[in-house]
């Protein structure tokens, strides 16, 4: 039977590839250091926990609206005026099944075929993907390494025409770990108010800064900017829930509501005891939150010294998430590799280090390593890393 036509413009992912062959090794016997997730590796609160399991003896197990409880919509709402001065209303917010599924139906709803979407490179690998699914042109701009990985207001407005629908910001980036500051959002945005190009802003990694950076959203900045942007968010890396599968986007009411009609003919509702979880996530203490955010910054500062003490590998330092996003070109043609893909394949099979290559993210002369494993992985990866480098170039 023939696949669909749209199914077969996907490209497979790179980090479900590595983490097949990492597995295939761990279960032959080898000691394999994961630095792959995407996830973090602290179970999830347990007054969190203890709410969910406190809606499901209550008997909160049934279909709730489409759209999400508005109970929880009130938390999102008290949430985003809390930590980012944010005014929004309850039509003006969808719970989906993850951040995932709102870039999903974002999507779906608002592209028409041929519609270009513009994505700075490096990007998480699911952008380009999704646009595609929903018929519209991923359109990559490069975000050079020498500018922080980040794109500019030049870069827009040579790349925008007649087609192009939306923008993805994402910061903090997954892979590059870097963060935007207000002036360079506040450039971004005039030139997108006057394409009247849609903003979507991803900050699922905005709980997770460091070094004193901070956090801020492109709808802060005015409310011109505010009505131009849709916001996605959950609580998969801030409160370490990923398994729990919530997310939502919050913008203009007309996008929501089309968002929620598509949600009602998809997945029903988001599950009903993981909604009362994250009810729970943002009225509870976030004393776990800020735990968490200090074992990620301990973390960094301690890898990403040892790291650029590598010969052949130069690495910016993150600002946030929890990955390192270094360079290796140098590096892998020291080693006799090919290119960078072939370095992760060797360093996987030679020493049993488990990274993802930047190619599956745009960025072909880097790899990503993430930190939300312990320090004595990371310490040992770090180190084996180094002998798999230093060794191929005696």
């Amino acid at each position: 039977m023939q696949l669909s036509n749209r199914v077969g413009t996907l490209t497979p992912s790179t980090t479900l590839a590595i983490t097949a062959k990492a597995k295939e090794l761990k279960e032959q016997g080898y000691d394999v250091i994961g630095l792959g997730a995407g996830e973090p590796d602290f179970n999830t609160p347990q007054h969190i926990i203890d709410a969910a399991v406190q809606s499901m003896e209550a008997g909160h197990t049934k279909y709730t609206p489409a759209g999400g409880l508005p109970v929880l919509k009130k938390e999102i709402v008290a949430k985003l005026e809390r930590d980012q001065g944010l005014q929004y209303e309850l039509n003006e917010i969808i719970v989906t099944s993850g951040a995932k599924h709102a870039l999903y139906t974002l999507f779906q709803v608002l592209l028409n075929e041929g519609d270009e979407v513009i994505i700075p490179t490096p990007y998480w690998v699911s952008y380009p993907e999704q646009v595609k699914l929903a018929g519209g042109v991923p359109v990559f701009v490069e975000g050079a390494e020498a500018n922080d990985f980040k794109i500019t207001p030049v870069q827009i407005n040579e790349t925008v025409t007649d087609k192009t629908k939306a923008i993805i910001i994402n910061s903090p980036s997954n892979p590059t770990g870097m963060v935007y500051t207000k002036e360079e959002l506040k450039a971004l945005g005039e030139i997108c108010l006057e394409k009247g190009i849609l903003i979507v802003s991803d900050e699922i990694y905005e709980k997770l800064m460091y070094d004193g950076h901070q956090h801020v959203s492109i709808a802060e900045i005015s409310p011109e900017l505010k009505a131009q942007t849709i916001i996605i968010n959950g609580v998969s890396k801030s409160h370490s829930m990923t398994g729990w599968r919530i997310g939502y986007a919050v913008g203009d009411s007309r996008i929501i509501k089309a968002m929620t009609d598509l949600a009602s003919h998809s997945t029903s509702n988001p599950t009903s005891n993981a909604q009362y979880a994250t009810i729970a996530a943002y009225s509870g203490s976030q004393e776990p939150v800020e735990e968490m955010r200090k074992a990620f910054e301990e973390r960094l500062n301690i890898i990403h010294k040892k790291l650029i003490e590598i010969p052949g590998v130069k690495c910016l330092k993150p600002q946030g998430a929890f990955y390192l996003f270094p360079n290796v070109k140098e590096a892998a043609e020291a080693t006799g590799c090919q290119n960078v893909d072939v370095f992760v394949e060797k360093l996987l099979s030679e020493e049993q280090v488990a990274v993802v290559p930047g190619s599956g993210f745009g960025s072909p002369d880097n790899i990503r390593l993430s930190y939300a494993t312990s320090l004595e992985n990371l310490e040992q990866a770090v180190d084996r890393i180094k002998h798999f480098i230093v060794s191929k170039q005696q």
